[in-house]
């Protein structure tokens, strides 16, 4: 049997050095498209530098396979969960970046890090069982799920600049891995990009100008951005890790129900939110966003079937060389809105999907009313807070206003409910 053959069935593949360097290149090339549009997004709307996010980002997800055995095929990006928080620290004055307010802003990201291993070391502390009995699949589905449906307007939002590229890019990767055969079936994604990239030139849909204000080769670090202190900022900024860190575990659900594997019991909870929370830290010491595992790349994993975590590390170091170069990450940039959009409509249904099958595949029992109200009370809290007038919950804090996304409150209320509700039979797996 041919390489190509078996690229085509079943089951996963798990180990891609089956598949050779050049074709674990090319996935690498496709994990790295996957997240960077939304990883630069962050920047571009808080005013950091996108050159020193890309570093971040990829030294972030190094570091977090290795503080996680290299077990977890995850991709670190930008977090959306802090924009709230840079936009109270650091508003924008006149549309341009608040450059004297953003380290602080910065500064309290640092701390919100703080929390995380903080949380990890009660996880490690306490035990893995006692903490999941909070997170079981009636709660982590309906989470992943959430998760999705909340990314979605996003896609449609960039389809809707020109839909005639998002088609072109939908289609093109359905075609590519529903009837695709060999390399082409699990590189969907960059024949979709590069694809409908094409026709936009020919149609002159496309904006070359981040490829020509750009530099060749610069430095990605500016010392005048590295993080500072400041006591509001910090009350500001850290509550919103207790939320993220809920998303972090419906993340590695969503991983771990894609892959068939239980990263929750193996390297740990506790190391793959230690290995988040360190990643965050320094990304925001050296001026960048707040990391975060990501939902894009998860998707990515679902649709080539290839679980191997060497091809996302790839990705990383990509992300880190193109840090050097602002030329090629302009190239990327200038990719229109509406192929990323297009691109982004497959891959946060899957994701969706995925908290579909978690449920179905743990028998969560739906029929069961203490079920139904948590499963019902998450999708509407955190679809009700994203669409509504009130985009959260705010409250103050001395002088400090707090929010929580319409997602934390329904990971909380989630939680909450699992908890105090009558009949949590959970018992989770180390197996």
């Amino acid at each position: 049997m041919s390489k190509d053959k078996r690229l085509v069935g079943q089951p996963p593949i798990k180990d891609a050095r089956v598949l050779g360097i050049p074709k674990m290149l090319l996935l690498g090339l496709q994990h790295m498209f996957a997240m960077f549009g939304a990883t630069v997004l962050v920047p571009l709307l808080t005013g950091l530098s996108v050159s020193t996010t890309l570093l971040m980002a990829g030294l972030g997800t190094l570091l977090f396979h290795f503080l996680t055995k290299g077990r977890v095929p995850a991709f670190l990006g930008s977090s959306f969960a802090f924009l709230g928080g840079y936009a109270v620290v650091a508003p924008m004055i006149d549309g341009k970046p608040n450059v004297e307010m953003l380290p602080y802003a910065c500064g309290g990201v640092f701390v919100a890090g703080i929390v995380y291993l903080i949380i990890a070391g009660l996880i490690k502390l306490f035990g893995i069982k006692k903490i999941m009995r909070f997170f079981p699949p009636v709660v982590t589905g309906p989470i992943i799920i959430a998760i999705g449906l909340t990314l979605a307007p996003t896609a449609i939002n960039n389809c809707r600049t020109d839909w005639l590229l998002a088609v072109i890019a939908v289609v093109l990767i359905i075609v590519c891995n529903i009837w695709g055969r060999g390399m082409v079936r699990i590189i969907p994604i960059i024949i979709g990009v590069v694809g409908s990239y094409i026709v936009a030139v020919i149609l002159g849909r496309v904006d070359f100008t981040p490829v020509t204000s750009a530099g060749i080769v610069s430095v990605p670090l500016d010392p005048n951005m590295f993080a500072k202190f400041d006591i509001s900022a910090i009350i500001t900024i850290v509550p919103i890790a207790l939320a993220t860190v809920m998303e972090h575990i419906g993340d590695i659900s969503a991983i771990g129900a894609t892959t068939g594997e239980n990263y929750i019991a193996n390297p740990g909870l506790h190391r793959t939110i230690c290995g988040d929370g360190l990643a965050t830290m320094i990304a925001a010491f050296f001026g960048a966003p707040a990391n975060t595992t990501y939902g894009e790349n998860t998707g990515v994993l679902a649709m080539t079937n290839v679980h191997d975590p060497k091809v996302v590390r790839l990705a990383a170091v990509f992300a880190v060389i193109l840090s050097f170069f602002p030329a090629v990450a302009g190239v990327i940039t200038s990719i229109p809105a509406a192929i990323v959009g297009g691109v982004s409509l497959i891959l946060y249904g899957m994701i969706s999907a995925i908290g579909v099958r978690n449920m179905v595949e743990n028998h969560v029992d739906l029929a069961l009313s203490r079920n139904m109200i948590i499963s019902a009370s998450i999708l509407v809290c955190a679809l009700g807070f994203k669409f509504a007038d009130v985009t959260g919950l705010s409250f103050t804090i001395g002088t400090a206003n707090i929010e929580f996304s319409g997602l934390a409150i329904a990971a909380i209320v989630g939680i909450l409910l699992n908890a105090v509700l009558p009949g949590n039979t959970y018992e989770f797996s180390a197996e």
